[in-house]
């Protein structure tokens, strides 16, 4: 199984990534391994996963997720399904004006 996740840091910034094991990933970013920002920041919380059957699904989801608006992250750690597709009808709409 591999993941896509989402980490809150203790300065409230977010990080997402995709992993295989996510445990022990979290470990490494506490740990400050991995990337750039998670040596340069300290996580606090694993506050969304998502899992996929294969790694590139998750690695998908991850560069999606990546591209959104704090706003529409927010809305998807909230599981606030209503919010989340507002804001992606709103986000449609800009893109092709």
């Amino acid at each position: 199984m591999f993941y896509t996740y989402i980490l809150r840091y203790t300065n409230h910034k977010l990080y997402v990534g995709s992993c295989e094991n996510i445990e022990k990933r979290f470990e490494m970013h506490k740990a400050g391994n991995g990337a750039r920002f998670t040596k340069q920041n300290t996580p606090q919380e694993i506050i969304h996963y998502e899992a996929f059957p294969k790694r590139a699904d998750a690695m998908k989801r991850g560069a999606q997720i990546k591209k959104w608006s704090l706003a529409k992250k927010e809305a998807l750690i909230a599981g606030d399904v209503n919010q989340l597709r507002e804001l992606s009808i709103f986000n449609d709409h800009s893109e092709h004006q």
